[in-house]
């Protein structure tokens, strides 16, 4: 499995599992044996709750190593009036007579509440390369899609304003 990411999702990633390695990874191990020392570990909550949050930050710490190792570096510029990589799309829902406005962030960026949508949604993929006025389908599933109408595209970058998504 290969991750689609930009240099900056990288950097990003790598900032915080290295901030997870040196700083976060002794602080809990620290915890943990303190925790330990209160006595019987069967009804030592203090022990489970330290144990618990060190598997955690593991977990994290593995997850971010194999999305860095298993990454595709992908450019985040798209041709001038077409829509791309953390640009502003505004678009028009015919089926439901509405506008939406997205930004087409990675997958390890999106968060819908903010209106950042992956590349990767039905949305997303329907989205890229797409230009202002351009009537497309966006596909669902086998039996269901829409049609949308782009309005208007503003050209974006990462700014930073999105964050690593957690789980």
């Amino acid at each position: 499995m290969h991750n689609e990411l930009t240099q900056n999702d990288i950097r990003l990633m790598q900032e915080e599992l290295d901030r997870r390695r040196i700083e976060l990874r002794p602080k809990l191990l620290e915890a943990v044996k303190e925790a330990r020392a209160f006595g019987d570990l069967s009804e030592n909550f203090e022990y489970k709750a330290a144990k618990q949050e060190k598997n955690r930050n593991e977990s994290r710490i593995r997850f971010l190593e194999n999305m860095i190792r298993t990454a595709v570096v992908i450019p985040d510029r798209a041709e001038e009036g077409t829509a791309g990589l953390y640009d502003k799309v505004t678009v028009y829902l015919e089926e439901e007579g509405v506008e939406e406005t997205y930004q087409l962030v990675t997958t390890v960026r999106q968060d819908v509440l903010h209106g950042r949508i992956s590349k990767e949604s039905p949305m997303g993929k329907a989205l890229m390369g797409r230009k202002e006025g351009e009537r497309f389908y966006v596909s669902v599933s086998r039996d269901y899609g829409y049609y949308a109408v782009v309005r208007s595209i503003e050209k974006g970058r990462d700014d930073g304003s999105a964050p690593l998504n957690r789980y």
